[in-house]
């Protein structure tokens, strides 16, 4: 199983996308800043993630959230989820 993950800097409210086979570990790594290119944008939260079947799903999936149209699909998703 492969994940795609969305995760927002608690410190600047933006948004991060990214896909993994281990969600947990790769959250840690985030948060513990072991991931260069976030570390100064701790602490993270994990606001959305789907599974995928396969590496391949998981990247087109994180392709298509990085889209104009996958930013929009994750901004209603995201906020009815925040909203209840």
């Amino acid at each position: 199983m492969f994940y795609t993950y969305v995760l927002q800097s608690l410190s600047d409210s933006k948004f991060y996308v990214g896909f993994t086979k281990n969600l947990k570990q790769r959250f840690d790594h985030h948060n513990k800043g072991l991931v260069k290119s976030k570390r100064d944008r701790r602490p993270l939260e994990l606001v959305y993630y789907e599974a995928c079947l396969s590496q391949n799903h998981a990247t087109k999936r994180e392709k298509y959230f990085k889209t104009y149209q996958g930013r929009m699909f994750l901004k209603r998703r995201i906020e009815s989820y925040l909203t209840g």
